[in-house]
């Protein structure tokens, strides 16, 4: 249930920061669902033992395009070769945004660790 709602609430923060096109810009929606799907945990290694799809080199990367690409799918009538062009017209940027949070919660621990890290972002700034 965590994962499904950090999942919903990151596309509710990209709508009011960066005014995502839904209907109209498939790019704005890839963008999101990278940042969602990096950001939420759904590519944890857990949960990918558990989907029996697992790797070692740059696993999580390719987690986030493919469970990506599968979510517009889901939303939108557009081919496999256009979602994926969407995907990676866009993904180093929208991979390395990792707003709200500034770095990826891979589990509980390193959650806490982004939401202490989030409490003090304006703590060394705030005297200049």
């Amino acid at each position: 249930m965590n994962r499904l709602v950090t999942h919903e609430l990151i596309h509710a923060f990209d709508h009011c920061r960066a005014h995502v096109n839904w209907f109209t810009n498939v790019r704005h929606l890839a963008c999101s669902e990278i940042r969602a799907a990096n950001l939420s945990g759904d590519c944890s290694l857990v949960n990918e033992i558990f989907r029996l799809n697992f790797g070692l080199k740059r696993h999580h990367q390719t987690c986030v395009r493919d469970r990506a690409i599968l979510s517009i799918l889901a939303v939108r009538d557009i081919s496999r070769e256009a979602a994926q062009k969407a995907v990676d017209g866009v993904f180093e940027s929208c991979f390395n945004d990792l707003e709200p949070f500034g770095r990826i919660p891979y589990n509980k621990t390193s959650a806490k660790y982004a939401h202490r890290d989030f409490q003090n972002r304006d703590r060394y700034y705030s005297n200049l």
